[in-house]
Order: structure tokens, then C-alpha cells, then sequence
């Protein structure tokens, strides 16, 4: 079975736009082939993270990709740091990525035109080797990633063509996946920009009461005109809120035109809103009884030994590969 791998950085809470496009899209993969998903705390520490909110997050993630359907005894789900060999395949690599393509990375370039030139880290500029690491340390095939982080795997391609180039057939080539519908879901205070853990009033936290999510639905910006159509061009509104109905209903977005068809702004909002709150409901739920279970140290404590068992094999090849390992 091929290998499936992400995960989630546990930076900010997270939005209903990471439920469509990266939870509920886990719980569709996982059986598919032999996944794994982990929650990226050492990526959250490359800009300043408070440690409690930190360790509360990256439980949180857990336990939402439980409430997702997302099965333990299938799915290996763990904490990157609790897997040493991330970051020692990482220092292995980072010898052969180079500056100057770390510099271009587009990430990179966004953050650290906010900080202090003086003041950004190097985890930062070196994001992309620990998450090719991440990546590679599980001979990963599949990786769902959002739109932001196709680059990374890219990068992550080039590095692979260039190490094997060098020491054989080593690395195993991965291939980045996002979702069909849903892999873009906007704000509802700017539909031009993401829906990105850090504008109150147009992210909806998947931490949000079903009535704030409501609330945030009828509130959501919309378009001149009163037609319900999927044009993200002259329309971005009304098209975001309908790409959320399509991701969680499953009905085509000419379905929805069909629907609301002569019927106003308010009675499709009302209805986006109920189809949130239809698929929030019993998941918001299940989280709660997660949480309350105390079962998630356990989880993450058993993925974590199954993850360094898998990755070990890898480590081992490389290091024997470039002259570390003697055996």
C-alpha cells in the first residue's frame, strides 16, 4: 500500500475552512493506503507560540481528527517532536537544499517581510528541509496538503531528483494532493482573502459556538445582485458560500444554482448556515466526549512508537547512504 502522509500546525485555532479542506478530506484518504498524520509543533515554534496554547492546540488537533472519523488503529496519529528521526533526517538534508531556493520559497518571503530582519529565525528560512523530512522519513507517496504548501513539496521533489542524483535510488518521490472542492475556503468578512485562524469575524473556529457560527454565516460579505451563482470573479461572496455548502453537502455547484433559483441572499445564507451546523453538530460533540475521555496522550503516545518504527527503516538507509551509519 502506498504511503499517505500529513499534518496540521497547531499555531492559532483552527477554522472551518482546515475541516474541509484538510480533516474531513483525512477522513476520506486514510483508507486508501497506510497513512499518517502528525501535528507539527516543531513547525509552530519557527514564529513565537505561547507553551500552553501550544500543548492546548496540539491536543485539540488530535482530538479533531478523531472527531473527524479518523480511525488509530488504521491511521498513525503522533506529535512530531515525539518522533526523533524528523529532525535527524533533517539535519542530514539540509545539506542539500540550498540557500538561495530556501530564500525564494513564498512562505518565507510573506513571513518575513513582517519581521524584523534582525529577528528572523533560522527555522524559519530552513522550514521547507524539516518539512521535506517530514515528508521523506516515511517513503510518503500522497501528500494532501493545502494550496500554500505545494511549494514546499515541490522542493521537497528537487531535493529527492538531486540526493539520489548523488547516492542512488534512496528517497522515495512524493506527489502533493489537495482537495477537489474545498481546498480554498475564504473569509467571510473578505472572500478575497483565506480563511486563516486570525480574523475573528470572518474565520469560523471550529471552537465556535453553533450559534457564533450561524451568526458569522448570515453576517458573511456577499455580492451586488441578488443571483445565486458560482463565478469567483465577479462573485466571491456568494461563490465561497457556496463552495462550503458543495464540500460538506456533496451537491454540485449547479445543483445549488438549481436550488436557489429566484430565491434571495437570505435563503441561501439561511441554508449555508444550517448545512454547517447539520455536520458541526454531532463532530463538535464527539470532540467534546474526546476530550472529556482523556484518551488522546494515549493515542499520540502509541502513533509516536508505530511512527518511529516506520521511520527508522528510512533513517537507516540514508545514513548508510551518505557514510554515517556503520552496520
Amino acid at each position: 500500500m502506498e504511503r499517505i502522509l500529513s499534518g496540521i500546525k497547531p499555531t492559532g485555532q483552527l477554522t472551518l475552512g482546515n475541516y474541509i479542506g484538510a480533516i474531513k478530506n483525512f477522513s476520506r484518504v486514510q483508507y486508501e493506503g497506510e497513512t499518517f498524520l502528525f501535528i507539527a509543533d516543531l513547525h509552530a515554534l519557527t514564529l513565537p507560540i505561547d507553551p500552553e496554547i501550544l500543548r492546548k492546540n496540539s491536543r485539540d488537533i488530535a482530538a479533531y481528527y478523531l472527531a473527524a472519523g479518523l480511525d488509530p488503529k488504521h491511521t498513525t496519529i503522533f506529535l512530531q517532536s515525539d518522533v526523533a528521526t524528523h529532525s535527524e533526517l533533517a539535519i542530514i538534508l539540509q545539506n542539500y537544499l540550498y540557500m538561495g531556493e530556501l530564500s525564494r520559497m513564498t512562505q518565507f518571503k510573506d513571513k518575513s517581510q513582517k519581521l524584523n530582519s534582525e529577528a528572523i529565525g533560522l527555522g524559519l528560512f530552513a522550514y521547507p528541509v524539516l518539512m521535506a523530512a517530514d515528508i521523506l522519513i516515511y517513503d510518503a507517496k500522497r501528500i494532501p496538503v493545502g494550496e500554500d504548501q505545494v511549494q514546499h513539496v515541490e522542493i521537497t521533489r528537487d531535493l529527492v531528483k538531486r540526493f539520489d542524483h548523488i547516492y542512488g535510488d534512496v528517497l522515495t518521490m512524493p506527489k502533493a494532493e489537495m482537495v477537489k472542492v474545498g481546498a480554498r475556503i475564504m473569509s467571510l468578512s473578505d472572500p478575497k482573502k483565506k480563511m486563516s485562524k486570525s480574523d475573528p469575524k470572518g474565520d469560523i473556529y471550529l471552537s465556535d459556538t453553533l450559534e457564533q457560527m450561524r451568526k458569522k454565516i448570515m453576517s458573511a460579505v456577499t455580492d451586488t445582485g441578488h443571483e445565486i451563482k458560482f463565478d469567483v470573479e465577479n462573485k466571491p461572496g456568494i461563490s465561497n458560500l457556496m463552495t462550503i455548502m458543495s464540500s460538506l453537502s456533496g451537491k454540485s455547484f449547479a445543483d445549488i444554482e438549481k436550488e436557489f433559483e429566484g430565491k434571495g441572499y437570505g435563503d441561501f445564507k439561511r441554508a449555508v448556515a444550517d448545512c454547517v451546523i447539520q455536520e458541526m453538530d454531532p463532530f463538535k460533540a464527539r470532540y467534546e466526549a474526546i476530550i472529556a475521555s482523556g484518551e488522546v496522550d494515549k493515542i499520540l503516545e502509541d502513533g509516536a512508537k508505530r511512527a518511529y518504527e516506520a521511520s527508522s527503516v528510512v533513517l537507516k538507509r540514508v545514513q548508510k547512504a551518505v557514510g554515517l551509519y556503520r552496520k
